[in-house]
């Protein structure tokens, strides 16, 4: 039941801190059913909440250069896109052979500042990626631990479920698992290592990330 959590096509995702999210003690579900959110329980286990904040660290160059970026293409954009909206007012609303040029103009800038934000965002998607390929490894393990420990027999996604008692969620559970599994990861991929494991090679099992770590991806 492994899930590949996207990294949206490496873009980058916001890097604000997720809180670390206290877990109770597990208990048992009383009829047998449960339920499980397995993105929130990767996101609010202990490893990845550590990395997020390591990699808000470690590539705050990065970060603060993309925002940057960002602001001033949004600027940019806007200025075009009140243009072309001001000329297309003064025509009438009818589109002209200018107002054609200046509107293809505005969406090739568009396409432009999207593949200049996504470049300058893929070491950082690549990294947070990476994170989470580790976690989610060890994600049918937590699973099944969480499972057998709660004695669920069936187990549903939480976002399919119309309504259930708070007992019957086991994610906490499963968060449990992970933080026992696999209590911390590298923020930095292997050489040549993508999403889905394509091109790590014989790379050595990657090591505990600490602070003072090379940098390392909606």
């Amino acid at each position: 039941m492994k899930t590949i959590f996207k990294a949206a096509a490496l873009t980058l995702a916001p890097m604000t801190a997720i809180a670390m999210t206290a877990v109770p003690a597990v208990a048992q579900t009383k009829s047998g059913i449960a339920v499980v959110d397995l993105e929130e329980a990767v996101a609010k286990s202990a490893a990845f909440t550590t990395a997020i904040s390591q990699m808000q660290t470690t590539y705050k160059p990065q970060i603060d250069a993309l925002n940057t970026r960002r602001t001033a293409i949004e600027a940019d954009l806007k200025t075009k896109g009140d243009a072309l909206q001001t000329a297309l007012k003064a025509a009438g609303n009818k589109p002209t052979p200018a107002i054609e040029t200046q509107y293809q103009q505005y969406q090739q800038a568009q396409q432009a500042a999207q593949a200049e934000l996504q470049r300058m965002g893929q070491p950082i998607g690549l990294a947070r990626a990476y994170v989470e390929q580790q976690i989610v490894d060890k994600l049918d393990d937590a699973l099944k631990a969480a499972t057998a420990k709660t004695k669920s027999e069936i187990v549903f996604k939480k976002q399919a479920t119309e309504s259930f008692g708070a007992g019957a969620d086991i994610t906490p559970a499963v968060i449990t698992e992970l933080n026992g599994l696999v209590p911390s990861v590298s923020i930095t991929p292997p050489a040549g290592w993508q999403p889905g494991g394509q091109g790590q090679g014989a790379a050595a099992a990657p090591a505990p990330a600490t602070p003072a770590q090379a940098p390392k991806s909606r």
